[in-house]
């Protein structure tokens, strides 16, 4: 029998959306635009980018807001039950200089995301690790002869679910729960550890 590992998206999942507390704490309705909205990243990052830009908007300041933001209300349970029984890859399209006070929250799990090209505390652009890393990190395991089991919220996980043994979605909109029927769709911690401790 395989050994399983798991792979769970960050935002939304665990954690709060970063950009929606970064719209909500300057008051620029604009940011609040996920994945969830616009399935294409690189589109959905330039728009940012010009919004930060014509509000002044640095890292740092954005910096500050996700150091104020606490992990779901149940996540780091679910984590730590979790990392108990098998081992867990955070796959996440958020930036190493965003992540870092979740990771610090979380217990410092493993994570694959992308990096921020910064310019003097403006952020300029970003580099992705990979295109569809999510899915690609999927496969990689796979061929390391992995059962590997994911779980995402939005659309630019559906890739990742879609690879995976066995996928998920979790608090996902309901625009995206209907689109991908495939995937079996809960809302509670309790529930999802249930599915994936069912498949390890």
């Amino acid at each position: 029998m395989k050994q399983s590992i798991v792979t769970l998206d960050m935002e939304g999942v665990l954690t709060p959306e970063v950009w929606i507390a970064v719209a909500e704490r300057t008051q620029i309705p604009e940011l609040r635009r996920t994945t969830r909205d616009e399935p294409d990243y690189d589109k959905l990052m330039h728009y940012r980018i010009g919004i930060m830009d014509q509000h002044g908007i640095t890292l740092p300041q954005i910096q500050a807001v996700i150091a104020g933001l606490p992990l779901l209300p149940g996540a780091l349970d679910f984590l730590s039950e979790l990392r108990k029984r098998t081992q867990v890859i955070i796959l996440s399209d958020t930036f190493e200089q965003f992540a870092e006070p979740f990771m610090r929250q979380m217990g410092w799990p493993t994570l694959f995301c992308h990096r921020l090209v910064v310019e003097k505390d403006r952020i300029a652009g970003y580099q992705l690790r990979m295109p569809d890393q999510k899915r690609h990190s999927v496969a990689a395991l796979q061929s390391l002869n992995y059962n590997v089991i994911a779980a995402g919220d939005s659309f630019n996980d559906t890739s990742m679910l879609g690879q995976a043994n066995h996928g998920f979605l979790f608090h996902a909109p309901e625009n995206v729960v209907r689109q991908f029927p495939q995937f079996p769709a809960v809302n509670e911690y309790d529930e999802l550890l249930r599915l994936i401790l069912a498949r390890l």
